[in-house]
């Protein structure tokens, strides 16, 4: 799961790098335009991928935390 919202959130973080230096949205490119099923299912996946991801912050520092 860990590896999967890494990847999604990586996907998201390049999109929104198109989006701000380009003005070029590649999500809504492949999959129909911004309002297409597809692309909002996308967009909700990287979102939830990244609410997932803060979680690596919290684990890391319980994990330092033990081994100290």
């Amino acid at each position: 799961m860990d590896t999967l919202a890494l990847i999604l959130s990586i996907i998201g973080s390049l999109n929104w790098g198109l989006v701000g230096i380009f003005r070029f949205d590649l999500v809504a490119w492949l999959f129909g335009g911004q309002t297409a099923t597809l692309s909002r299912i996308i967009y909700t996946l990287v979102g939830l991928a990244g609410l997932w991801c803060i979680t690596f912050l919290f684990r890391r520092r319980a994990i330092v935390g033990a081994d100290e």
